[in-house]
């Protein structure tokens, strides 16, 4: 029966964590001069985690059964959900989020498992007879099962953890939730750094122009463009028109909401009258997308200053060119992309980098363990490394699509969309696209609790996979 196991997946898995046990080594080997598997080192560290990830690994896959998955999910969700509200009052604080409990030299991070057991929740509730992702209650369901943990994990101030959650959107887009999900997450990521980078009324105008185009596309194109075009034309001149006649005058959010208020007040009754004698619900939905979009342009002040803590603030305004600051909270990224743009094609050999070598980069050995990649392994040593995830991925994704048994291929498909958030968030993260918000490189970076808790989710797919083939 060893035969049926996957075991490409499993070569990957190995690949991964042993270029990142290597890597932190070389992160830590100039300030910790030592073996790379003595216990006082990162290092040696993270060689019993991997150790004792490969007995997880055995444990899922030749002792456990691998029904237990499906008859434990609600357990599981429960018993995590309990630990992630007690680590709010009981856990240790570490960088300003409270979501660690600490046991001796241990700690663990509940949140990290949180994504195995809202991925088999998910797939429980999924899989059972009728249901569809598609009818208003079987969607709200799935919408509870996400938003439960993913709210207490914001509550611990772990909002980077609680940013994977949102990767679960592309597997309910595989089982049959509308594209238009898709769309409207990017949208209101547009109009936030809109509202922030440049000002509240730009993005009610970018937001009018898009339901324009849309609009258009979607019934008489050059109708809807002059129709819906010309005014929105005019509303963009209204603050030019406006500083030419008071040059001192600026348009700040007292001026916007009267303009904004004013439109709405005459356009949206029009609208919603012209929308029901067409019977356009085309049209109707985007006069709902347009109050919605202003709602979130209206409150991303608040968001940004009240729910995103301070360090998470600076991080953002560095990312978006709102402020410069290379020697503060910008430190981080600036030293990781100097030191993955000194790798140059090939690297600069293993145990070579200067960035570090010295300690540039702070949390090398963590959340920037792919910058010593790209320093001492170079273009093709980060490119082959970026490969593997996405081979992995691409296993998991091919692997749940052969699955005969729905619970299997959407647990698969979480486990896929958990992967590439990390992956792009982190990777984002290094090369200056993405804020710094502490996430790991599954595999890679240094730390037992995110290992461990990779380690069971993908090892619990390759069980459930390895259940079905045998038959095969």
């Amino acid at each position: 029966m060893l035969q049926s196991y996957d075991w490409s997946l499993v070569i990957m898995f190995l690949l991964l964590m042993v270029i990142g046990w290597i890597n932190i080594y070389a992160s830590i080997h100039s300030s910790e001069p030592s073996s790379i598997i003595s216990w006082s080192a990162r290092s040696g560290k993270q060689f019993v985690w991997i150790l004792t990830a490969i007995g997880i690994a055995a444990l899922i896959l030749f002792v456990l059964p691998p029904r237990l998955w499906e008859g434990g999910a609600i357990p599981f969700y429960a018993g995590v959900v309990f630990l992630l509200v007690a680590v709010i009052f009981l856990g240790i604080e570490v960088k300003g989020s409270r979501s660690w409990f600490e046991f001796g030299p241990i700690r663990f991070q509940p949140a990290e498992i949180s994504k195995i057991t809202t991925s088999l929740m998910l797939a429980f509730i999924m899989s059972r007879a009728n249901f569809r992702v598609t009818k208003f209650h079987d969607f709200i369901k799935v919408a509870l099962v996400i938003g439960l943990p993913m709210l207490i994990i914001v509550a611990e101030s772990e909002t980077g953890s609680a940013l994977v959650y949102v990767g679960f959107i592309f597997m309910l887009y595989r089982e049959g939730l509308s594209g238009w999900f898709l769309g409207v997450i990017g949208m209101s990521i547009l109009l936030f750094i809109l509202t922030l980078t440049a000002s509240p009324y730009t993005a009610v105008l970018v937001l009018l122009a898009i339901l324009v185009i849309l609009n258009a596309l979607h019934g008489r194109f050059w109708k809807s463009i002059l129709i819906g075009g010309i005014p929105v034309l005019l509303l963009a001149f209204i603050p030019v028109v406006r500083r030419m006649i008071s040059p001192e005058s600026a348009p700040g959010i007292p001026y916007f909401r009267y303009v904004v208020g004013g439109l709405s007040a005459v356009a949206i009754p029009f609208l919603l009258v012209r929308a029901y004698k067409m019977k356009s619900r085309f049209l109707t939905m985007s006069v709902i997308g347009f109050i919605a979009g202003v709602m979130l342009i209206l409150s991303a002040d608040i968001i940004f200053n009240d729910v995103l803590q301070d360090h998470q603030r600076k991080r953002i305004e560095v990312l978006l060119g709102m402020k410069e600051d290379p020697s503060g909270v910008g430190y981080n990224v600036n030293q990781s992309m100097i030191a993955i743009g000194s790798g140059g094609l090939l690297g600069k050999g293993y145990l070579n980098g200067t960035q570090t070598t010295y300690g540039f980069v702070p949390e090398q050995t963590t959340d920037f363990i792919f910058c010593t990649v790209g320093e001492e392994w170079g273009f093709l040593g980060s490119a082959t490394v970026i490969l593997l995830y996405f081979l992995m991925i691409w296993r998991i994704i091919i692997d749940a699509e052969h699955s005969r048994e729905s619970f299997t291929r959407i647990y698969g498909y979480c486990v896929a969309s958990c992967l590439f958030m990390h992956l792009f968030i982190n990777i984002g993260m290094t090369i200056g696209l993405m804020p710094v918000i502490g996430i790991p490189l599954p595999m890679m970076s240094y730390g037992g609790s995110s290992l461990w808790a990779f380690t069971a989710m993908i090892f619990i797919f390759v069980a459930l996979d390895h259940e079905e083939r045998k038959y095969f």
